[in-house]
C-alpha cells in the first residue's frame, strides 16, 4: 500500500523530489520505493528525466486502476482534523493584480466561516513549480499547465485594452483606428516588463505586426502601470478588469475598439498528490463561481 501511495504521488507531481515533499519522505526513500515497485511489477514505471519523471504507459494504466481507491481510503482514514484543531490554511497563489482586485474580494466571506488563507503573488511558471513541490494548494495560472500531473479548470477570460489618459486620447483622436500603430509613434509606451508581453500580443492579434519599440517606463506591477498611464505617462495595454473603473470614470480612454480584442484565459490549478481538504474545495468552488461574473 505504501509503495502504491508513493507511486501515485510521483505520478501526479511529476518528480521524485516533489513527491517526497508531498509525502514527508526523503527523495532517496521515494526512489527506493519506486524501484521496489518496479521490481514487483517487472516493468519500468517512470522514465527518469533531467527535471522530473515521465510516466510510462504501464504507469498510466496502474494509476487509472489505483487512484480512486487510494484517494477514497485516504479521505476515510486521515483527512479530517480534530474538532478542537484549526483547519490547515489554504495556500493560494497567482498574479498579484488579479489576487488583489478580484480574488480576495470574492474570498472575503470565507474568513467568517473559519477558512484560513495564505496568499502568495507571483509569476505562473515558478508558482506551478512550487505547486508541484507542495508549497501551494491552488494556483491561478495565466496559461494551462502542460502534462497530466496538474488538474486545471478554466477560471475566467480577460480582455486586453489599449488605453491612455484623456490628454493623449484627445491628441490622437481616431488616428489609431485609421493609421494603426503608426499613430502611437510619438506617445511613450508604459509596460510591466522589458519584453512587453501584453503589448506584443496586442500588436500581433490586432495589428498583425511586430512591436519593436522599447518601453519608456516599466513597472513590475500592473497597478503601477495603471497609475502611471492615468497620470499621463503614455499608453499601455491592460486587462479590462483592472482598468474598468478608470474607463467608466473617464480617467482612462480606450484608444482602439477592435471587433476581436485579444483575450487571455486564466486557469485554476490544483495541487496534486492527495485529496483536497474541505477548505481547499470551498475556495476552489467559490472562485469558479465568482469567475463566471468577472
Amino acid at each position: 500500500m505504501n509503495l502504491l501511495r508513493t507511486f501515485l504521488a510521483v505520478y501526479r507531481s511529476g518528480s521524485f523530489t516533489a513527491a517526497a515533499g508531498l509525502l514527508g519522505l526523503s527523495q532517496p526513500t521515494v526512489t527506493t520505493q519506486i524501484r521496489s515497485l518496479e521490481r514487483r511489477t517487472g516493468r519500468e514505471l517512470f522514465e527518469r528525466l533531467p527535471r522530473g519523471a515521465a510516466p510510462t504507459s504501464v504507469a498510466h494504466d496502474l494509476a487509472s486502476r489505483v487512484a480512486a481507491p487510494l484517494d477514497a481510503l485516504a479521505a476515510a482514514t486521515g483527512q479530517d482534523t480534530a474538532p478542537d484543531e484549526p483547519a490547515a490554511p489554504v495556500h493560494l497563489a497567482g498574479p498579484s493584480e488579479l489576487l488583489c482586485t478580484r480574488v480576495l474580494p470574492a474570498l472575503a466571506p470565507l474568513a467568517a466561516e473559519g477558512v484560513r488563507l495564505r496568499i502568495t503573488p507571483g509569476l505562473t511558471e515558478p508558482l506551478l513549480d512550487e505547486l508541484r513541490a507542495g508549497r501551494h494548494d491552488l494556483v491561478i495560472a495565466t496559461f494551462r499547465p502542460r502534462g497530466r500531473a496538474l488538474t486545471s479548470v478554466l477560471l475566467t477570460d480577460e480582455e486586453f485594452v489599449l488605453v491612455a489618459a484623456p490628454v493623449w486620447a484627445d491628441l490622437l483622436g481616431d488616428r489609431v483606428a485609421a493609421e494603426g500603430p503608426a499613430a502611437l509613434h510619438a506617445v511613450p509606451l508604459v509596460a510591466y516588463a522589458e519584453d512587453l508581453p501584453m503589448a506584443r500580443r496586442y500588436w500581433r492579434h490586432v495589428f498583425g505586426s511586430r512591436l519593436s519599440r522599447p518601453a519608456a517606463v516599466t513597472v513590475p506591477d500592473l497597478r503601477g502601470v495603471l497609475a502611471a498611464v492615468a497620470a499621463g505617462a503614455g499608453f499601455t495595454v491592460l486587462p479590462r478588469y483592472l482598468c474598468a473603473a478608470e474607463l467608466a470614470s473617464g480617467s482612462l480612454v480606450a484608444l482602439h475598439r477592435p471587433d476581436d480584442p485579444p483575450i487571455n484565459t486564466a486557469y485554476l490549478v490544483q495541487r496534486p498528490g492527495r485529496p483536497a481538504a474541505p477548505g481547499v474545495t470551498r475556495v476552489r468552488d467559490l472562485l469558479i463561481e465568482a469567475g463566471r461574473t468577472w
